[in-house]
Formats: structure tokens, sequence, C-alpha cells
């Protein structure tokens, strides 16, 4: 086992007890500064200050993994709320954020910290030698992470752990936040926690059935405006989905219309991404009718809200398809693409087949030959 130098279990969040007196600071609110402090740390500390006042009485503090806890609180004292307590060890976590999303006001802040799967990582190897870390990460990230995720192994793992010390990734917890109805104002890591601050701006959605599994369904706008639900193989982290309008204000796009620096898809998706595997599924679609093979590619309500009023009437008269006139064009910028699926469309609804198999031809031209991908 590595040794590890003592970590300072004290955190000081100002010079002295005697000079925050005589700063005229309340004696209450030194104490409880030096609590949260001694607890998750000076910068944790810091961080929640730039968010919420801690002199205010209506910012509640709490360190807890029940909900009734926090149910407990009366609504109208409640203006903003933290929570010091890791949500690792909370086993319902989207009834714990629906229990703060009725408790504070709209535009209340509620602050939290978690354990992401990187961070465990990081833990695990820093204390074991890599010989031994490897196979402990191993087997604590399929029983704390994929076993309460399999409808088969969920039952045992709670039974056996209480929902306690389960794995999460970054992009699932902010994800759950949103939709349980809050907003990312910040989120930031300090020794191997993550904190974030998130606003109330909704109800939650309550969300009964996630999608955790490797086959998923995505919400897609189809022919006249009808949702479809295309099948693909999973390539990002779970909750996903919710990230997207949030993703994209932060990234932007990048070359080819996808998403830039996209942290929610994992490194195993990129590959699937690569050899096209992710998309297997979207046959099932194209039997029942949802989709033809050549034909503009299904979008969701926010990247469908990205293109002008002129392409989304266009889409909307005419099924999607398997294979986007991207592959036949290539472009690089959102214009780009606006115009490639524009040209696509006009000349479909003058000849018909004949332009899906003129597109077709293209497309496989440089799929094959010039090797050309999506990300």
């Amino acid at each position: 086992m590595k040794s590890n130098s003592t970590k300072n279990k004290t955190a000081y969040p100002y010079e002295s007890y005697d000079s925050a007196v005589s700063e005229g600071i309340p004696v209450e609110n030194i104490m409880l500064d030096y609590r949260i402090a001694n607890t998750v740390g000076s910068m944790a500390l810091n961080f929640i200050r730039q968010h919420v006042s801690l002199a205010n009485p209506g910012t509640k503090v709490l360190h807890t993994s029940s909900k009734f806890n926090v149910e407990s609180l009366s609504e109208d004292e409640v203006s903003d709320f933290v929570n010091i307590r890791t949500l690792n060890h909370i086993r319902y976590l989207n009834k714990f954020f629906e229990a703060v999303n009725r408790k504070i006001p709209e535009n209340g802040v509620f602050i939290g910290t978690f354990e992401t799967f990187g961070q465990r990582r990081r833990r695990i190897f820093s204390k074991y030698q890599k010989w031994l870390a490897a196979p402990i990460y191993f087997v604590d990230f399929m029983f704390h992470r994929v076993f309460p995720k399999v409808k088969i192994t969920r039952k045992i793992y709670f039974f056996l752990t209480g929902g306690s010390n389960r794995v999460y990734s970054l992009t699932e917890v902010l994800g759950r936040l949103v939709s349980c109805g809050f907003a990312i104002v910040d989120y930031k890591a300090f020794e191997e926690q993550t904190y974030f601050a998130v606003k109330k701006i909704s109800d939650p959605e309550y969300n009964e059935e996630p999608s955790y599994g490797p086959l998923f369904r995505m919400r897609r706008i189809g022919k006249n405006g009808k949702v479809i639900h295309v099948y693909k193989f999973r390539t990002m982290h779970p909750y996903s989905e919710y990230l997207q309008r949030y993703i994209f204000e932060r990234n932007n796009l990048q070359e080819g219309g996808k998403i830039k620096d996209d942290f929610r898809v994992t490194y195993w998706g990129r590959i699937m991404r690569k050899l096209w595997i992710d998309e297997l599924p979207m046959f099932i679609n194209f039997f029942k009718g949802d989709l033809k093979l050549v034909g503009v590619r299904p979008l969701s309500t926010h990247y469908l809200s990205l293109y002008d009023e002129e392409l989304r009437e266009m889409r909307l008269k005419h099924k999607p398809g398997l294979l986007p006139p991207f592959y036949a064009d290539l472009p690089k910028t959102l214009e780009e693409i606006i115009n490639s699926e524009k040209n696509y469309l006009s000349a479909y609804e003058k000849y018909g087949v004949i332009t899906d198999i003129k597109y077709l031809s293209k497309a496989l031209y440089n799929i094959l030959i010039k090797r050309a991908r999506s990300n």
C-alpha cells in the first residue's frame, strides 16, 4: 500500500478566531464557517460563499443523506440550500433533488458535492500499488457503478449496501439536476470532490423510467412533427440528453456540426462512433417505417430550433433517414449543413427516389473510399 502524507484536518477560513470577531462577524457565522471548512475544506467553503450568503438565515446548511431532513425544513424559512454530505451516499438521488426543489423558491440556489468515478479511480490508484489498484478498481466499478443500473443485480446491490457509496459520472449528476428542475450555475473540483451550484428554474420532470442500458431510445422529431424514438447503442453517460442545451451554449459546435469537447461521450462511445456500431439499432426504426434509407438526420427539439424556419418546414414534410446528406456533401459548419439539407430536400421534392440514389452512391464513395466519418 502506498504511503500518503497526512493531511491537515483543520481548515481555517479566517486568519484567526479573534481577528474574525474583531471584524464584527457574528460568532454563530464564524462557527458555521469553521464547521463547514473542517468538513469539506477551505476551498470548498469559498466556493459555497461565492454562490450563497451563509450569513442569511434563509441559507440552510445540512450534512444529510436523507430527504426526510430536507422535507422537515419549513418552506418559509428556506431561500438557499447547502448539503455538504456526499451525494454518493444518497439512495434515492432524484427524490432527494426533488425534495430540495420543493423547498427552495424560484431562483433559489442549491449547492452539493459528490465524487465522480474518475476521482474515485485516482483515489484508489493513489492508495494502492498499481498491480493491486487495477483489480480493486475494476471490482469497485462493477459493484458500485454497474450493479445498481442492471435490473437483475439492482435489488441485490441495494439490499447489501442500502444504496450507499454509489459511483456517478459528472454527466449523470448534472443531468439528474437539470431533470429535477435546476439550471447549472457552476461546478468545480476540490481535493477529489466535485462541488456544484445550481438554481431552481422549474418543477422536476419526475422521470420514472431513466435510461441506463446499452440500448436506448432517443426522442426525435419525425415527419409532420411526430415524435419518434430512435434506437441507438449508448455512447454517452446516463442523463446526457438533459445537458444538450447547456453543453451547446457552453461549448458550441465543432467542425461537422457536433458539439465541441463534449464530456458526455464515454471513452468506449468514441470508439463505437468511429466504427458506426452505435447506429446499427436504427435499422429497427427503418423496418418500423419511422426512417427511410436516405434522408435528413432525425433531430432533437433543441437541434431543430437551431435551423431557420424555412428548413424546419421543409424537414417536417419528409421522413428522416438512416444515411443523411452530410456524407454526400461533407459540410463543416452549421451553415453548410443547413445548405446541404436544403439542397437535398429541394432535389428530393423534384426528383424523388432518383435523388436518394444519387446521394446514396456519393455517400458510400465518401465513406468507403475517403473514409468519411461523423465524430
